[in-house]
């Protein structure tokens, strides 16, 4: 038997890479990436993170501590373009300065993106000023979610929350009835709706939602995916998902 050593080719061009950490119990940030990028040159990897409940402040931060070990497991000791952080309020309660710090300990050269920065990011090059907010966290973790937009200089003209406590059962919303529930929002005065969690399923109706209401819509994961895209220069052309897609 004759054995022929042939030398590989490789590629010579590289998609950039994006690190997803999600919660262990959110079924709809995947899914909601994935619809958004998946004609795109991207490379999309998940890992995820354990999620402790009741969502309080307290277990959303103890859930960050694990942000670098986490980190640390997309794609070891290979470079990520942008790493995102999957929790809107965890985001809140923990910092964004304490998530940036832990995700570069592990991917120093990475861009760091959480659904609360992206939000403020986002209304602010939409110019807006005066903001309802709809939640469907637990009535304290709901307050500190007003608490921080009002801090970042944003006029809450209104507020709606579900009242739940945890995580996994926010993503048992019927799709259908949180349709009809933001529907019919008190949005006078506001200049848009904020939907925030990434576990809720918003992204897919965000279209329809502009068109009953007549106003900008924007939720977590809409808002993550845009500055994901955004960071890593592939934000171009995306239809179907709000007018935020559309001010690039």
């Amino acid at each position: 038997m004759n054995s022929t050593k042939i030398e590989p080719k490789y590629i010579t061009k590289s998609n950039p890479r994006v690190g997803l950490i999600a919660l262990a119990s959110d079924f709809m940030i995947e899914r909601d990436f994935i619809n958004v990028i998946k004609d795109r040159e991207i490379d999309f990897f998940v890992n995820r993170i354990e999620c402790y409940n009741p969502l309080t402040k307290e277990n959303l931060i103890k859930m960050s501590n694990k942000v670098t070990e986490v980190t640390k497991d997309i794609l070891p000791e290979q470079d990520i373009d942008c790493v995102v952080y999957g929790c809107t309020s965890g985001t809140i309660a923990a910092g964004y300065n304490s998530i940036e710090q832990k995700v570069k300990a592990a991917k120093p050269m990475a861009e760091v993106t959480t659904p609360s920065t992206a939000a403020i990011k986002a209304l602010k090059k939409l110019n807006v000023k005066k903001l309802c907010i709809f939640t469907p966290y637990s009535k304290k973790l709901n307050n500190e979610v007003l608490e921080y937009f009002k801090s970042e200089g944003f006029e809450i003209t209104s507020n709606s929350y579900f009242d739940i406590e945890a995580d996994y059962d926010i993503g048992k919303v019927d799709q259908n009835y949180l349709y009809d529930v933001l529907s019919k929002l008190d949005l006078n005065g506001a200049d848009a709706l904020f939907v925030s969690c990434t576990a809720l399923p918003v992204l897919p109706i965000i279209d329809k939602l502009e068109k009953k209401l007549q106003t900008t819509v924007l939720s977590s994961n809409q808002a993550l995916i845009w500055d994901t895209l955004v960071q890593i220069k592939k934000n171009n052309s995306v239809e179907g998902f709000g007018k935020l897609f559309q001010t690039n």
